[in-house]
Formats: structure tokens, C-alpha cells, sequence
């Protein structure tokens, strides 16, 4: 089994959603989330605080507020799924709610072992 990072972008188009929108759109992730642990495929995963961050820059001698990107970019989210291999990493990633999003996607990245 490896793993991967599925770095969630471009959620923010979900806050034009009406509340019973948003409920549905939870209970999606609910459900999609659910499925993946109960294959055990889900190590883990959360919701990012929107807006709030700080870079360390510069050798560590700078710290700026950030991320400041197009809403497309900002990663929103992140989760950590056990799978086989990048297809299957990607096939599940397929299945992800924040496609809903019109700029949204999912970054995939192998987390390799040290």
C-alpha cells in the first residue's frame, strides 16, 4: 500500500451556497468520506481555516501573511488515502465532492517514505 496527499483547491465557490445546498453538499462529503474508511482507505483528512496562514520565507528571517492566490489555487483541504498505486488514487479522486466546485480540483501527491 502507498499513500497519498489529495490537496483540495478552489473550494471557495462553495460559499455562494444557500444553507440547504451546503447541508446536501456536507452530506456528500459525509458519504464519500464514509466510504473511503470503510475500506480503510482513508487515513485522514481536514478542512484549512480560509484566509489564515503565514510563509516563512527567506532562510526563516521573513514571515508574511498568506497564501494570497486566485481562489482557484487556495488549497481549502487535504486528505491522506491508502491505495495501491497513482490510478487508483486518481479513480477515487474522481468520486470527490469539491468537483461541484466550477474551479475546483484535487492535486494528487505520493507521500514517500523516509
Amino acid at each position: 500500500m502507498k499513500q497519498f496527499m489529495y490537496l483540495l483547491r478552489g473550494g471557495d465557490s462553495m460559499d455562494s451556497f444557500s444553507p440547504e445546498e451546503m447541508e446536501a453538499h456536507m452530506g456528500k462529503w459525509k458519504k464519500w468520506m464514509g466510504g473511503l474508511a470503510e475500506q480503510g482507505k482513508l487515513t485522514g483528512g481536514l478542512p484549512l481555516a480560509k484566509g489564515e496562514g503565514k510563509q516563512v520565507v527567506k532562510n526563516g528571517t521573513l514571515v508574511i501573511d498568506g497564501p494570497f492566490a486566485e481562489g482557484k489555487e487556495v488549497v481549502g483541504g487535504y486528505l491522506i488515502v491508502n491505495v495501491e498505486n497513482m490510478e487508483e488514487a486518481i479513480e477515487i479522486s474522481k468520486g470527490c465532492p469539491i468537483h461541484e466546485g466550477p474551479d475546483a480540483n484535487v492535486e494528487i501527491r505520493e507521500i514517500l517514505d523516509m
